[in-house]
């Protein structure tokens, strides 16, 4: 398994769980953990997704992500977990 995290922030509106599900989906992505939360009109996303059987290389795989983030108006952070822990470590 080969798991990645993905943030998404930015205004809350309708589709952005399923505008970024959606292109997970296309590329065989599986979602293992999604939590979301909403502060007014901010939106926040974190889902931990396995992409060992992606369609796409992880590079390609963030360019659609940064792709659509761009489109619906979010920022999308597209991490290896490994590198997120390390990141985030107290």
């Amino acid at each position: 398994m080969e798991r990645v995290v993905i943030t998404v922030t930015g205004r809350d509106k309708v589709g952005i769980v399923a505008k970024i599900a959606s292109t997970l989906a296309e590329n065989n992505v599986n979602i293992l953990d999604i939590r979301q939360s909403i502060m007014e009109d901010l939106f926040t996303m974190i889902m931990l997704v396995d992409i060992s059987k992606s369609k796409s290389e992880f590079e390609e795989l963030i360019k659609e992500l940064h792709a659509v983030g761009e489109e619906i108006g979010v920022k999308v952070i597209v991490q290896h977990e490994n590198i997120f822990k390390y990141m985030h470590r107290i």
